[in-house]
């Protein structure tokens, strides 16, 4: 793809907006941030319920929702491959690619890990007159490492640990100054809650109705320097909730709901937002929209999603993510299904459906491949049993 120097660096740091943003009637700025790869659901289980997940169940993808649930994971083991084409309706060289896992340590503690690889494909730089100014491959990519601790029956705590490379220019010079490489660290905090069902042990009275609830501060960490500015990372706020409801023991319904605040400044024509150091912008950003409460509220993102499962072989998943029309406008439904192979495998796609036409967001899809591994004679039902020991 074809971008002017100056522009494509901007186009790149804040693509998401970029792409989206639509003519607006009110004088709202749209919050960006470098990296924006990382908000991006890496999985296609939780895109195909409108990118709702931070009290899904837990899995090896729960490393970029909430580390915290992996302290729930019933398997000893499991990882996730999962791979989207992206913007495929405008270049055809743009990949999301991502790597997530966990191993269990025991019933109480288990480690997360997780790496995101994404491919912007080779850009084209030209000079505001046209000029040919060099061609470079655009890559990012993220490493995690989590742990999560489960402190009683219902309640666990994960934090993560991450590493982000963004390489948008390389050495390329604009003005006076040559591009680098930006590089920083970051941490996630998560709170999990997951009320234990009680076991009926002759099954003639199972419980219908499960909530499990999530809390999750995102990617705190420092600026990135690309050598000519630098710019925060997408530090954000996730609450989310899950019902489940179960009229038998084949079928189960869950109904998700998520809500998402960047912690990062509102632009303002006034500020200098790289001079605000990130642990003040991260309180500021309840209270720095220009447009008061109201604009506030505009930049608070929700996530609705829905799922069918059969004995947990067959899923069929839809969603909706909402972004007001002041703060970006990506607004679109999902749709997908699982697949669940000798209870190891699970194979997962995700399709996006645009509320607009000619959205550059169209024909986007997600697929997924997840394998849980038991450990032998220590498998889940085991760690269950010990579980049960500990807590009597």
């Amino acid at each position: 793809m074809k971008k002017s120097l100056l522009g494509g660096v901007f186009g790149l740091l804040c693509f998401p907006a970029f792409v989206q943003a639509q003519a607006i009637t009110k004088d709202y700025t749209v919050v960006t941030t470098a990296v924006p790869f990382m908000t991006l659901s890496p999985d296609s289980k939780a895109a195909s319920m409108g990118d709702a997940g931070v009290a899904s169940a837990p899995d090896a993808n729960s490393v970029f929702w909430n580390t915290a649930k992996l302290a729930f994971t019933e398997n000893k083991m499991g990882a996730s491959f999962s791979y989207a084409p992206w913007l495929r309706d405008i270049v055809g060289d743009m990949g999301l690619m991502s790597l997530q896992g966990y191993y269990r340590l025991n019933s109480k503690q288990s480690f997360g890990y997780g790496v995101t690889y994404f491919n912007q494909g080779l850009i084209e730089f030209t000079t505001a007159n046209a000029e040919p100014a060099g061609n470079f491959q655009s890559r990012e990519f993220n490493i995690t490492a989590g742990f999560s601790q489960k402190l009683n029956a219902s309640l666990s705590t994960g934090l993560n640990m991450k590493f982000i490379n963004s390489n948008l220019v390389g050495t390329l010079v604009t003005g006076n100054q040559a591009g680098k490489p930006g590089r920083t660290a970051a941490f996630d905090f998560g709170i999990y809650y997951n009320k234990t069902r009680p076991t009926d042990k002759t099954g003639d009275n199972p419980k219908k109705v499960d909530m499990d609830f999530g809390v999750v501060v995102q990617n705190i960490g420092g600026k990135v320097n690309y050598g000519f500015s630098q710019y925060f990372i997408p530090a954000n706020l996730k609450l989310g909730t899950k019902i489940t409801l179960k009229p038998d023991d084949l079928n189960a319904f869950n109904f998700l709901v998520d809500f998402n605040k960047l912690l990062v400044p509102t632009p303002k024509p006034e500020d200098n937002i790289s001079d605000i150091t990130v642990f003040k912008s991260i309180f500021s950003s309840f209270a720095d929209a220009p447009g008061g409460f109201e604009e506030e509220l505009k930049e608070v993102m929700a996530s609705l999603g829905a799922e069918y499962t059969y004995s947990d072989l067959i899923a069929l998943r839809a969603g909706y993510f909402h972004e007001s029309k002041y703060k970006g406008s990506r607004q679109y439904f999902t749709a997908g299904f699982g697949l669940s192979l000798k209870e190891i495998y699970r194979i997962d796609l995700a399709y996006l459906i645009p509320t607009t036409s000619g959205n550059p967001l169209a024909n986007s899809w997600r697929i997924s491949l997840n394998v849980k591994l038991p450990n032998g004679l220590r498998g889940s039902r085991n760690l269950e049993i010990e579980a049960e020991d500990e807590e009597e």
